[in-house]
């Protein structure tokens, strides 16, 4: 999947929108290649502290769902995967990843296509991740069934975006996020951000309905973390103020697992019992 008409509506404009913005993030793209040591979302959160990633991937196959510059990819790198992957729609994005990529001499293999229709066969991986890739940029109920049809029987998959709440308290504007509500929690799915000139789409869940999901899949919640701004952050990190940010959670993170013996197809009413889903297809 490569072609801008194989790509769903919101993945052409969020992809749009990345390929604008992509060189406005190739020096944070170098700083995580940089990092031995991974640091998570907009706060820099410590693995250590925030364990998404698991201090040894030997001899494991390992996915990057949404991988921007490449970063978390060479983090699985080194921490030894068999095999690394990363996809991700914007161009732009993939092609700083390479360039990187052949900077530090490492071999990673870069898709250009959307977390919802990856280009693998069943029982692929290991370990998935997602920092501020699918997990805010694709559509859940359909990316979190691929996640599950892409790993293997316990396999595991980690992911970190925007909390549901900073959504539902975020501008349309891109202002800072304040203590009003600007939209519904109910109904939340797909959310259209930004100006007229530089549209962009997200996605979130009301906790609940993120539960269900991966009890519909079969997933396993091992851990859920609504990530707190440390005591030592000031300013503002995109539209979230710090001060906001540790008084409420502005990031959720997920660690899920599928279990052994589980069957490799997600149940069928995974993801059409939702009324608000599109119609499209990929």
């Amino acid at each position: 999947m490569n072609r801008l008409d194989d790509f769903p509506p919101h993945a052409q404009t969020n992809r749009a929108h990345w390929n604008r913005h992509a060189e406005d993030w190739r020096q944070i793209g170098r700083c995580g290649w940089r990092r031995r040591q991974p640091a998570w979302g907009n706060w820099e959160i410590p693995n250590t502290e925030l364990p998404l990633l698991p201090d040894d991937l030997s001899g494991l196959d390992a996915i990057d769902l949404g991988c921007g510059a490449g970063q978390v990819c060479f983090w699985m790198h080194q921490r030894g995967a068999r095999s690394v992957v990363g996809i991700d729609p914007s161009e732009r994005q993939l092609e700083i990843a390479r360039a990187l990529a052949v900077e530090y001499r490492v071999e990673l293999e870069l898709i250009h296509g959307v977390a919802e229709a990856v280009p693998r066969p069943d029982a692929t991986f290991d370990f998935a991740l997602s920092e501020y890739g699918a997990s805010v940029w694709a559509d859940p109920l359909i990316w979190i069934p691929e996640a599950w049809r892409l790993l293997r029987p316990g396999g595991r998959l980690s992911f970190i975006g925007r909390s549901t709440l900073s959504l539902v308290c975020a501008p349309p504007d891109d202002g800072p996020i304040g203590t009003t509500l600007q939209r519904d929690w109910f109904g939340l799915q797909r959310v259209a951000l930004g100006p007229q000139e530089d549209p962009y789409v997200v996605f979130n869940l009301p906790i609940s309905e993120w539960f269900a999901l991966f009890r519909r899949i079969g997933f396993v919640v091992d851990d859920f973390y609504e990530v707190r701004a440390p005591a030592s952050a000031t300013g503002q990190r995109f539209e979230t103020p710090a001060d906001w940010a540790r008084r409420f959670p502005s990031e959720q993170a997920w660690r899920l697992s599928k279990p052994q013996g589980s069957c490799q197809g997600p149940p069928s009413t995974a993801i059409v019992d939702n009324p608000t889903k599109d119609a499209y297809s990929i």
